[in-house]
C-alpha cells in the first residue's frame, strides 16, 4: 500500500507519538484525520498540517463511530488507523499509601487497551468495505505497545498490562481480519522524546538515554512515525510487535 494512497485516523494526534505520525503521513501524500481529547491543540495541528480533526473518546462506542464516519466523509474511505493514544499511570500494587488504586488502574486499561481495541474494531469494519487491491488488502491496523509490555519496571503494573494487552492483540486480529485483507501490527516503543519526557529535567532525560544501548539518546517521535509508513507500505508485515527502542531492557 502506498502511503501517498493512503486515508488514515490516527488516534492521540494532537501530541508526541500520534502527532508526529500525522505530520510525516501528510508529508508524503497521506490524506490524515486526527482524533483526539484536545480539541484545541487536535484544530490547530490539523489545519497545519492540512488535515481533518475529531474530538474523540476512544473509550466511547459512539464516539469513535462518529468519528470514523466524519473521516470517511472527508477522506472517501480509511485504509489505515494508527492507535497512538494512551495514557502512563506510575503506582506500585502495594505502596505506602496502600494498595494500588482500582479506578486508576482500570482507566489505564481502559483508554490504552480497550480505547485501541474500539477504534481497531470499528477502523476495521469500514476498511473491509473497501475495494481489494494487490492479493485482496485492503488496509493495516498498527497499535502502539510498548517495551514495558515486556520488562515493566516498577510501578508500571497498570501500565505494563495494558500494553501486554496491545501485544497479545497483534496475532489474534491479524488472524480474525485475515479474510478481509486488513493486516495488524503493533510497534512497542522504548524511551522517546514526548511532551511528557521534555518535562523532565535534563539531567534525568540524560540518566534515562545512558540506559540506552545505542544510540545513547531518547527516541524521535518521527522515527516512529517513520516506522508507521514503512509497516503502511510493507505489505508482508502482519500480525506481530516491532520494539523500537535501541536495544534498551529496562531492568
Amino acid at each position: 500500500m502506498r502511503i501517498d494512497q493512503t486515508a488514515a485516523i490516527i488516534t492521540g494526534g494532537a501530541s508526541g507519538l500520534g502527532e508526529a505520525t500525522a505530520r510525516h503521513f501528510r508529508k508524503h501524500g497521506a490524506q490524515v484525520t486526527i482524533l483526539d481529547r484536545d480539541a484545541q491543540r487536535g484544530a490547530a495541528t490539523a489545519k497545519d498540517i492540512g488535515a481533518t480533526f475529531v474530538e474523540t473518546d476512544v473509550t466511547d462506542e459512539a464516539s469513535v463511530a462518529h468519528a470514523i464516519a466524519t473521516a470517511k466523509a472527508h477522506m472517501g474511505q480509511i485504509t489505515a488507523a494508527v492507535n497512538c493514544a494512551g495514557i502512563a499511570t506510575g503506582e506500585k500494587t502495594l505502596g505506602k499509601n496502600g494498595p494500588h488504586d482500582l479506578a486508576a488502574f482500570r482507566r489505564t486499561v481502559d483508554i490504552n487497551l480497550i480505547g485501541s481495541f474500539n477504534v481497531a474494531r470499528l477502523a476495521a469494519a469500514e476498511i473491509a468495505g473497501n475495494d481489494p487491491g494487490p492479493h485482496g488488502a485492503r488496509g493495516v491496523i498498527i497499535n502502539t505497545a510498548s517495551i514495558a509490555a515486556f520488562d515493566g519496571q516498577k510501578g508500571q503494573a497498570a501500565y505494563a498490562a495494558s500494553k501486554g494487552g496491545i501485544v497479545g492483540l497483534s496475532l489474534p486480529m491479524a488472524r480474525d481480519l485475515a479474510r478481509e485483507g486488513i493486516r495488524v501490527m503493533a510497534i512497542a516503543p522504548g524511551i522517546f522524546l514526548t511532551p511528557m519526557m521534555q518535562g523532565l529535567p535534563q539531567e534525568v532525560q540524560d540518566q534515562l538515554a545512558q540506559d540506552v544501548t545505542f544510540p545513547k539518546r531518547l527516541g524521535d517521535p518521527a522515527e516512529y512515525a517513520a516506522l508507521a509508513r514503512f509497516i503502511v507500505e510493507c505489505d508482508y508485515l502482519n500480525g506481530d510487535v516491532i520494539r523500537l527502542d535501541g536495544a534498551l531492557r529496562m531492568q
